[in-house]
């Protein structure tokens, strides 16, 4: 049967779009709120105007992201029913608290203090608008905290019994959160939420450097967002090798579909480009570097990587999808280091906002992070199939008994319904990050008197390097 006629083939897509919409979004605002953060509290220290007139900016366009956020996540919960119910039956008493979590402890936090946030500036005092700033921040981090819990419980489930009706039942909670897998998705995914608001913040700031290189929000914008790629994006190596090694450790086909090994091998090459063909359980056309792949994977120039045929074959992930979206995330990874660096050099010669080859490439780079989040997400759900929950549940043993008709139909309206509402909003996002930052008049956020030099005039609260 042809995939596009099979009612489980078009559920998982189905899901997979509406999962791939929706995850740009909440990649987007965890960084995003944090930085929001990070601002205000520069502003309350220093008293310089400039971070609270790049935290206007970002302000709105973090309240528009949000929105979009809620909604397209919404839809996904009804397809646990629609589309999923024995998954949703079978998998319930555990999946069904931790999101309930999810709801009454960050959604309500993030929904409770974001009012404040967004309106009440010139409202309340500073320091509880900063407090509500942080919750907003605190909020998103722990929306992650539980959705990761979930997801890293498919992946490496523990702490729960199987009951005689079928049902996976908690028995051990701290054992169902804190899961072999948890800490090192959780570590991984915030850092690549970091790393895809700096991008983007990067991308804006070079575009409106490429314009008026003597913007100062925009030279702040850039140089902020430089830091956090030199900084963060060698962490993120490092933290992607530890997940990489306790992926290998509990899910090793998975990892045997990343780096395209069906044989087994003492001292594994590793295979830089190659087309995995699971039909003839080889990978054809590879370019290898010897034994590499076992130093990488085992630490160990010989060390033993098992191949997709140490499994049974029914269990095999679509080894050419997996592959590939694998070392398009890791490639984007090393590119953002790279540029990290390359800005890092510029800074010591002075010469960051001089550079206008850097802010084209900054500009380039801007969607990096939500193609690397895109790819990271790939290799990790395709790669755990045949699985729902990592062997105890097969996808094909989780489906609802739905007709073709019905979920293609569906499938087809959420195509239709996601690029016109959701295009509509990332057109509008678009046009926000359009307009040049910092360019509304000075006035005090608040009803206090603004700062004074001694001769009454207004402070100029630049730094020496921001100055055109």
């Amino acid at each position: 049967m042809h995939p596009l006629f099979d009612p489980l083939f078009l559920a998982r897509l189905q899901f997979a779009f509406t999962v791939s919409f929706h995850i740009i979004f909440p990649a987007f605002t965890i960084g995003l709120a944090s930085y929001l953060a990070v601002l205000e509290g520069l502003w309350l220290w220093t008293k310089r105007d400039v971070f609270i007139r790049i935290f206007r900016f970002w302000q709105t366009i973090f309240a528009v992201t949000f929105g979009m956020g809620v909604v397209s996540g919404i839809v996904m919960s009804y397809q646990f029913g629609t589309n999923w119910s024995v998954f949703s039956d079978r998998a319930g008493p555990v999946i069904g608290p931790l999101m309930g979590y999810e709801v009454l402890s960050a959604f309500f936090l993030e929904a409770g203090f974001l009012g404040v946030m967004l309106f009440g500036m010139n409202r309340v005092g500073r320091g509880l608008h900063f407090f509500a700033t942080l919750m907003v921040a605190f909020g998103t981090f722990l929306s992650a905290f539980w959705i990761l819990a979930v997801n890293s419980w498919m992946q490496t489930p523990a702490g729960h019994v199987l009951a005689p009706n079928g049902q996976f039942v908690p028995e051990d909670w701290l054992a169902v959160i804190f899961n072999p897998s948890f800490p090192y998705r959780l570590v991984h995914m915030v850092l690549a939420a970091y790393l895809t608001t700096a991008f983007v913040v990067g991308a804006v700031g070079a575009w409106h450097l490429l314009k008026d290189r003597g913007n100062v929000a925009a030279r702040m914008m850039f140089s902020m967002a430089m830091w956090m790629a030199a900084i963060v994006a060698p962490v993120q190596i490092f933290a992607g090798d530890l997940h990489g090694l306790n992926t290998l450790k509990h899910q090793p086909a998975k990892v045997a579909a990343m780096e395209g090994h069906y044989d087994s091998h003492n001292g594994a090459p590793l295979i830089l480009f190659g087309l995995p063909d699971n039909d003839a359980a080889e990978t054809k056309y590879a370019v290898e570097i010897p034994k590499l792949g076992s130093l990488i994977l085992t630490h160990d120039w010989d060390g033993h990587v098992a191949g997709l045929k140490a499994f049974p074959r029914e269990d095999w992930p679509n080894a050419a999808v997996v592959f590939w979206s694998f070392r398009i995330m890791v490639g984007l990874g090393l590119l953002m280091a790279l540029m990290g660096g390359i800005s890092l050099l510029w800074r010591w010669r002075g010469r960051l906002y001089e550079a206008p080859w850097l802010h084209r490439a900054a500009v380039m780079m801007g969607p990096s992070g939500f193609i690397a989040v895109l790819a990271g997400w790939v290799t990790t759900e395709v790669g755990r199939q045949p699985w729902t929950i990592y062997g105890l549940l097969r996808t094909a043993d989780s489906v609802s008994p739905i007709g073709l008709p019905g979920v293609a139909t569906s499938l087809l309206a959420f195509v239709v319904v996601y690029f016109l509402v959701f295009g509509a909003g990332i057109f509008y996002l678009f046009r926000l990050m359009g307009r040049p930052p910092g360019i509304e008049v000075a006035e005090p956020p608040l009803p206090e008197a603004p700062l004074r030099s001694t001769s009454g005039a207004p402070v100029v609260d630049l730094l020496a390097e921001e100055k055109p």
